[in-house]
């Protein structure tokens, strides 16, 4: 019973250019309870390799949270297959606007603690007692709404490229940090303001809106699916897109464009840019946004020290990076020092301070 990948990445997008067929970028997640963890993810693994999908999943006893691609000629199978696990049956899944064969070349089904890093106590609050789901329709009244704040739940790297209009963007690393940041700041307007949520999928939101209830909270209100189902609501509804700039995703797309507006910078030159990329080496690996110019001159690296080694020979590499771990920077997301503009840390309750 093979449980592992037998072709390395380079050896998959080979595969895959040769075959030369779709491939369906697709995410979604259940909050469900698991019993026996590593049954479920060997099950999945074994249906899903046989289906050739690739991606990134994790199950915990709380669910699962799923990004993968699948052959668009075996979604139906796909489906069908997720359909007789019961809690997976007619699960809502988000199908990416922009499709990219290569987006996963590995299939990874992870067995964690959560399905997202939250860093909560469950067992204190009752995770059930959920926010308000809105539709597209429904999101774009709400946050027209003056006693609205609107909250993006994603970290500072994801709302750089791209965020709804007027959206508080917590400058944050991590999911958890921004849980109690919301919290302390918004603490005056539990009861006066309605607290609306938004994230990539969904997933981040539906944990926060049943925490910020348990916090006191009185209305609250979460969009149903994330960004990636507003976009999919908004074109085919044909309603007011109130989102600017890029939507980050976690795959080798790294993102996706929902409208023109290039709302960041090049962390190297300042010029407008909202391409992110990891630095070509690999003790380093730093994400950052760098522009087309920047990346040609620095040839894909954050920095001139990283570009030198980038030139050195395979082995002379692996020598360096021997016993070192990883650089911090793999962890700064954008933050690192040497980048010259990189995005200043600031007060994002300022202007409702300010106007309260």
């Amino acid at each position: 019973m093979q449980l592992y990948n037998n072709l390395s990445a380079k050896e998959r997008a080979e595969l895959i250019e040769k075959a030369g067929k779709e491939r369906l970028t697709i995410s979604f997640y259940k909050y469900a309870k698991i019993g026996n963890t590593e049954i479920f993810r060997n099950h999945m693994f074994l249906a899903w390799d046989q289906q050739e999908v690739l991606g990134r999943i994790y199950v915990a006893n709380e669910g699962i949270n799923a990004q993968l691609s699948v052959p668009a000629e075996n979604f139906d199978v796909f489906k069908n297959h997720l359909d007789t696990i019961t809690f997976l049956e007619k699960v809502r899944l988000n199908i990416a606007i922009e499709h990219d064969n290569f987006a996963f070349l590995k299939l990874k089904v992870k067995v964690r603690n959560k399905i997202v890093a939250d860093g909560l106590n469950d067992a204190s609050f009752d995770v059930t007692n959920k926010g308000i789901h809105v539709n597209a329709e429904e999101f774009n009244e709400l946050i027209e709404d003056p006693n609205t704040v609107l909250v993006d739940m994603r970290n500072h790297y994801e709302s750089e490229i791209g965020h709804f209009k007027n959206a508080v963007t917590p400058d944050v690393d991590t999911f958890r940090e921004s849980l109690d940041l919301i919290e302390e700041d918004l603490r005056e307007h539990k009861e006066d303001k309605k607290l609306v949520m938004y994230c990539t999928g969904g997933i981040r939101c539906e944990k926060a809106s049943a925490y910020y209830k348990y916090k006191g909270f009185k209305n609250v209100f979460q969009l149903e699916g994330g960004i990636i189902n507003y976009v999919r609501q908004i074109e085919s509804e044909g309603l007011e897109n109130k989102f600017v700039g890029k939507n980050f995703v976690f795959d080798e797309r790294r993102s996706e464009r929902i409208s023109d507006d290039v709302i960041a910078n090049c962390h190297q030159c300042g010029e407008p840019a909202d391409m992110h990329t990891n630095c070509a080496n690999e003790a380093c690996h730093l994400l950052f946004i760098q522009c087309q110019d920047c990346k040609e001159k620095m040839e894909n690296c954050c920095s001139t020290n990283c570009m030198e080694i980038n030139k050195l020979p395979h082995e002379e590499q692996k020598a360096l990076r021997k016993g070192q771990g990883n650089s911090n920077d793999i962890f700064k997301k954008g933050r690192a020092d040497h980048l010259p503009y990189k995005k200043d840390l600031r007060n994002i309750f300022d202007t409702l301070n300010k106007t309260d």
